[in-house]
């Protein structure tokens, strides 16, 4: 990879919010789907709906590149607003594909499939910004109160072309 590469950065979160968390779950997750297409960034998730879509959906509004990567076999299964679609066939195994995939991961919200993604990640020495999400003791995870400030920190993080 060399510098002509955008930065990769998962969006990841539950697929179905809690109804009295869906309302801030779901619009965090639009507002780090659009800054990250604003800032160039390609955004990867894990193709389906909640959090994934919505992010998806923003950031392929904001002309930016988004990719699903599937836990099935279908390509449409996954959620508009992807414009490349990856049909992994394995299960939520395709986490570990999503992080290993990306520079770094914005967590927004929280459910057992996003505490496996952080997990994956923080062992890969993938880094995590966490919003309203699992709250996990060390350093590789950085705890931020909102998506704009989540953003600054990850892009101030990056290094485009890879890790």
């Amino acid at each position: 990879m060399g510098d002509m590469h955008p930065p990769y950065v998962a969006v990841v979160g539950p697929s179905a919010p809690g109804p009295s968390d869906a309302p801030r779950i779901l619009e965090a997750a639009r507002e780090a789907g659009r800054l990250l297409a604003e800032h160039g960034c390609v955004l990867v998730t894990g193709g389906l709906g909640g959090v994934m879509a919505a992010a998806a959906d923003a950031a392929h509004r904001a002309g930016g590149t988004t990719v699903a990567l599937l836990p099935g076999e279908r390509r449409e299964d996954a959620s508009p607003g992807h414009t490349i679609v990856i049909p992994t066939g394995m299960g939520e195994m395709r986490n570990a594909l999503l992080v290993r995939s990306v520079d770094a991961v914005l967590a927004v919200g929280g459910a057992w499939g996003t505490l496996s993604e952080i997990a994956l990640a923080a062992r890969a020495g993938v880094p995590v910004f966490a919003v309203d999400s699992w709250d996990l003791p060390g350093p590789e995870v950085v705890a931020c109160a909102t998506v704009p400030e989540a953003v600054v920190q990850l892009l101030e993080g990056l290094h485009p072309g890879g890790r």
